[in-house]
């Protein structure tokens, strides 16, 4: 049986290859811009230890005029992130749009994909309110007995909770994953919303999931390696970066002795171009990996369902080569 995970590896190189070649700087640009959003980013690990009792001070009284400044603090936050979301979700279809036409037009796409963008994102906020509610559920369950008086050793609820959490996790990346690689083309190809695409999904899935299996094992691997040459390309442009910078940085040091204010000036432009350079050559080096790796999920769905192939012209030239 032919493993479309382990042949499309190949052609979705040369589709990368043919899309991003030759440079343009106008369509990496935009593509850019995409990747900024649907490219995600690392995970905020939020760590600190637990103050002594004896010695913490009294939290002030909050008034009405405070708690309202607060709640209106949060409420911003929640608009923020609800509002990147959005946006995010939306540069999925423009992002596919994109290769599926092999044109960048990011204000067309997003006028005609903006809806979709919405249904999508109350989507992925659904499955995520069901993961975690699963998640309460498991683990209540595994602390229930102890939480009755029943007596049950720590060891035997995290037997019982970790595996289950393992799983839950494990199913939850998996849907939302397939979400983002097949359901996202499936809403494109079709016009439809997000339960619909994945009932339009289902009996393919079923039907290869020997190939929806191997594919998840092989777009691990491939997230992996890309992910590592991306960050040792992002490391080495960030060396090239702090060599000139950071003579300039220096430069800037050494006239707080004479000019302070200049100094300080210098330092600070320095220290702004370095992070915003790196910002933009991480965005670059980004383009290349998130093009392959969508080309690759699109070509795997194609290939196990072809009314449901959205490179199609592509793929006919990659294989007609």
């Amino acid at each position: 049986m032919t493993l479309y995970a382990v042949d499309d590896v190949a052609d979705a190189v040369a589709a990368t290859r043919a899309f991003l070649l030759p440079f343009d700087r106008s369509r990496w640009l935009r593509l850019a811009l995409v990747v900024f959003f649907v490219g995600g980013g690392a995970g905020l690990q939020l760590s600190g230890g637990a103050p002594d009792a004896g010695n913490s001070p009294a939290l002030p009284s909050l008034g009405g005029t405070e708690l309202a400044l607060v709640g209106a603090a949060v409420a911003l936050v929640v608009v923020l992130v609800l509002a990147f979301l959005f946006v995010r979700s939306t540069m999925e279809f423009v992002f596919v749009a994109s290769l599926r036409r092999e044109s960048v037009a990011v204000r067309r796409d997003w006028r005609a994909n903006w809806r979709r963008g919405a249904r999508l994102l109350g989507f992925r906020l659904a499955l995520g309110a069901v993961a975690l509610a699963a998640a309460a559920a498991v683990v209540g369950l595994a602390a229930a007995p102890a939480l009755v008086g029943v007596p049950v050793g720590s060891a035997v609820v995290l037997l019982v909770a970790v595996p289950a959490l393992v799983v839950l996790a494990v199913g939850a990346g998996l849907a939302g994953g397939f979400t983002t690689a097949f359901v996202v083309p499936v809403m494109l190809l079709d016009d439809c919303g997000p339960l619909a695409a994945w009932r339009r999904l289902w009996p393919t899935l079923t039907a290869g999931w020997r190939q929806y299996a191997a594919y998840a094992v092989g777009a691990f691997v491939l997230r992996f390696a890309a992910g590592l040459l991306a960050t040792v390309a992002t490391t080495l442009a960030a060396v090239g970066l702090a060599v000139p910078l950071g003579l300039v940085a220096l430069a800037g040091v050494a006239l707080l002795g004479v000019v302070e204010a200049l100094g300080w000036v210098v330092v600070g432009t320095a220290v702004v171009l370095f992070v915003l350079s790196l910002v933009v050559v991480s965005l670059l080096v980004a383009v290349p990996v998130k093009t392959f790796r969508r080309y690759y999920d699109l070509l795997v769905l194609g290939d196990t369902d072809r009314s449901l192939d959205v490179v199609a012209t592509r793929r006919r030239a990659l294989r007609e080569e």
